[in-house]
C-alpha cells in the first residue's frame, strides 16, 4: 500500500517546548518509532510541518545586523525542509537498516493571482507588542494581525496547484526508497508560462492541502494526517465533545466545525477522498499503525451509493 503521511507541527515540536535542536531531534525519533512499523510493509512518503522552525529562522533573519534585508520566506522554507528532512532521514535509516531514504527539497506551484495574496492569514514568526508590530509593518512592508498572545506577521497561504518534483518522487518510490518531501507545504513558487522559470514568493502553502495534492498525484492508497489528538471531534473543547470515528467527506466537513486548527486537516482529508475514492484518516502520532489498520483515529471514506 502507498501511504502519504502528514506530520503536524505539534508532532515535531510540542506546545510550549523550546525549539532547541536536541528537543526536535528527540521528537523526530519518537515520530520515527511510530512510523517504522508502517514503513516495513508499505511504500511511505512523509511530509511535515515547519511553522515553529520557519518562524525561528524568520526572527533570526530580521534581527541579523549583517543582512541588508531579511531572507525571503521561500528561502527560509527551503532551509527548514533541509533541516527537518535531515533529522527524519537519519532517524529513519537507523530504524530501518538497509532501507533507502531520500529527503528531497520540493517546490509547490501556486497561482500568481490566487486570491490569498490579497488576504494574508498565515501567522509567521514571533509575537510583538502592537506598536512594535506596526512599526515593523511600515518598515518591512508586512501585514500584521492580532494573535492570541499579541501581534504577529501574517502572510498569504495560496492553494497548491502542482508539485515541481512529483516525477522525481515517483521515481524514488519506484526504486524502493522511502521519501521525505513537501515539508511545510513545499517552497512556494510561480512558473513563467513561456520559459518555465520558477520564482519564489512570500507565502506559506498549507501543508495539509499540499499533502493531499501530493497523495493524489502519487495515486496513494491512504492519506494519514497525524497530530496530537486521537480523533477529530464534534463540539471540540465543550461538554458535548464527541469523537468522529467513521465519516464521509461531507460528514467530516459538516461536523468538524467551520474554523480552528483541525479545519485544514479536515479539508485536506475530504479533498483527497472526494477526488480519488481512496481512504484518509486523522489521528494521533503514536497510533499511526493502529489508524491505518482501522482501530484508532477518524477514518474518512468515500460515500457509498446506498447511504
Amino acid at each position: 500500500m502507498r501511504i502519504v503521511v502528514a506530520l503536524g507541527g505539534n508532532v515535531l515540536l510540542h506546545r510550549g517546548e523550546r525549539p532547541d535542536a536536541a528537543v526536535q531531534q528527540a521528537n523526530v525519533e519518537r515520530a520515527v518509532i511510530a512510523l517504522a512499523p508502517l514503513a516495513k510493509d508499505n511504500e511511505l512518503v512523509i511530509t511535515h510541518a515547519n511553522g515553529p522552525q520557519i518562524g525561528l529562522l524568520a526572527m533570526e533573519s530580521v534581527s541579523d545586523p549583517a543582512l541588508s534585508a531579511p531572507y525571503p520566506l521561500d528561502i527560509l522554507g527551503a532551509q527548514t525542509q533541509g533541516m527537518i528532512g535531515s533529522l527524519l532521514a537519519r532517524s529513519l535509516r537507523g530504524a530501518l537498516p538497509g532501507r533507502q531514504v531520500a529527503a528531497l527539497v520540493t517546490h509547490t506551484l501556486v497561482r500568481t493571482h490566487d486570491p490569498a495574496f490579497q488576504r494574508p492569514t498565515e501567522f509567521v514568526g514571533q509575537v510583538y507588542p502592537r506598536d512594535v508590530a506596526h512599526a515593523l509593518a511600515r518598515k518591512r512592508g508586512w501585514h500584521v494581525s492580532r494573535d492570541t498572545a499579541g501581534w504577529r506577521r501574517v502572510v498569504p497561504s495560496p492553494a497548491p496547484e502542482g508539485i515541481v518534483e512529483a516525477d522525481t518522487v515517483h521515481a524514488l518510490l519506484d526504486s524502493g526508497a522511502l521519501v521525505v518531501c513537501c515539508g511545510g507545504g513545499g517552497v512556494p513558487v510561480t512558473s513563467d508560462r513561456v520559459t518555465g522559470e520558477l520564482t519564489g514568493v512570500e507565502a506559506v502553502v498549507d501543508k495539509d492541502l499540499t499533502a493531499a495534492y501530493l497523495a493524489e498525484e502519487l495515486k496513494a492508497d491512504f492519506l494519514l494526517i497525524l497530530t496530537d489528538v486521537p480523533n477529530v471531534y464534534t463540539d471540540f473543547g465543550t461538554p458535548r465533545q464527541r469523537p468522529l470515528l467513521d465519516v464521509t467527506p461531507a460528514q467530516l466537513l459538516d461536523r468538524a466545525g467551520p474554523a480552528g486548527p483541525m479545519r485544514p486537516k479536515a479539508e485536506a482529508a475530504a479533498r483527497f477522498v472526494d477526488r480519488t475514492g481512496a481512504l484518509a484518516a486523522i489521528g494521533a502520532l503514536d497510533a499511526a499503525y493502529a489508524i491505518v489498520h482501522g482501530t484508532s483515529g477518524t477514518l474518512v471514506r468515500p460515500q457509498l451509493v446506498f447511504e
